[in-house]
């Protein structure tokens, strides 16, 4: 079952960050283009928001899966050190 709820956040990610590809090639042809700065601002201000909805759900399946695992195993100062390390790349 784990490797199912992995495979399908896999699959969400992987559609995610091909839509940030595209997002990116289409800033680029903006750049290109000489397109008006704010509507440049505009897109790239959306691509910020997708990579942090890609973080999120990342750290969601961490802590969801990776982290629950360790603490099962009894790897308990490894999980609260991973825990820690998310908290501070997510305040970033």
């Amino acid at each position: 079952m784990l490797l199912n709820m992995l495979n399908s956040n896999q699959k969400k990610l992987i559609r995610r960050l091909k839509i940030v590809e595209g997002q990116i090639r289409g800033l680029q042809e903006m750049v290109a283009r000489g397109k008006y700065c704010i509507d440049i601002i505009t897109q790239t201000s959306a691509v910020k928001q997708a990579l942090s909805n890609i973080e999120d759900l990342m750290m969601e399946s961490h802590l969801g899966h990776c982290v629950i695992h360790q603490m099962q195993a009894g790897q308990t100062a490894k999980a609260k050190s991973e825990i820690l390390k998310v908290y501070k790349l997510k305040r970033k």
